[in-house]
């Protein structure tokens, strides 16, 4: 386990690693480029770099985790990889249904294999699941989420590279939305941004809004958030017309926060 600096965590596990490209949002994945360095510095647990690899060794690591806590799931993997074999994505779920201290967040990009599996996996309360949408191309995900068993269904809209003017989002509990970061980033663009907001607003599902990635995708050059040392600094700021927004949902379900 690891502290995170991701807004919307506090630390991840991963009890598997690697991943490979599926749809434009993964271009400039960041968790590829952390497995090489990682792999560079000896870490054995990258030594196959961003090959898919499972960790049974990693498994037990939760039920040492006394403290309560926000977890993310693979944060350098992808859970229902079609290289993961249901065997082990059993164990992972077991690991967490017998540690409802903790509440886990796990992120997929491969809405049809989680769909899949679904009804092969025990979805106790403390476990949430989100599928990756960044353009209106992958929507179908959302499909698939929407379709399983988890108590908790989330959104991560990032890296958002395009409009998303019609989501449905009939049985969703909160929806992320942040920009692309690094030196090659594509723009998000303010309009895409309020429009989510405005259609979560009207479902009533809550809305966090991560980064805007880089500060000339801001429209704000005041925001306050983009300085570094900002106690909610994100990635070229996380205003929105001068507020910060960080809802969560929570196990009452869609209660919403406006920081």
């Amino acid at each position: 386990m690891a502290q995170s600096n991701i807004e919307w965590t506090e630390k991840t596990w991963n009890p598997t690693t690697g991943c490979n490209k599926l749809s434009a949002g993964c271009k400039f994945c960041y968790a590829e480029v952390m497995s090489h360095r990682l792999k560079a510095m000896g870490v054995e647990k990258y030594k196959n770099d961003f090959e898919i690899t499972i960790h049974p060794s990693s498994l037990g690591a939760p039920y040492e985790w006394k403290k309560p806590s926000l977890i993310f799931v693979n944060s350098m993997s992808d859970l229902f990889h079609k290289d993961v074999p249901l065997s082990f994505i059993k164990q992972v779920f077991k690991v967490m249904n017998e540690t409802p201290q903790h509440t886990y967040q796990v992120l997929t990009k491969r809405g049809d294999i989680l769909f899949k599996y679904h009804e092969k996996l025990n979805w106790t309360k403390n476990i949430w699941m989100g599928v990756s949408v960044e353009n209106d191309l992958v929507t179908e995900r959302i499909d698939f989420l929407r379709k399983t068993n988890a108590y908790i269904k989330f959104l991560s809209l990032e890296p958002l590279i395009g409009p998303l003017p019609n989501l449905n989002l009939d049985n969703i509990d909160w929806a992320i939305v942040g920009g692309e970061s690094g030196h090659k980033a594509r723009p998000l663009e303010y309009k895409w941004v309020k429009d989510i907001q405005k259609q979560c607003s009207d479902a009533d599902v809550p809305f966090f809004f991560k980064q805007w990635g880089k500060a000339q995708f801001n429209i704000d050059p005041n925001d306050p958030t983009i300085n570094a040392a900002h106690p909610q600094h994100a990635k070229g700021g996380c205003q929105i017309n001068g507020k910060i927004f960080r809802a969560m949902p929570t196990r009452e379900r869609h209660i919403k926060v406006a920081a």
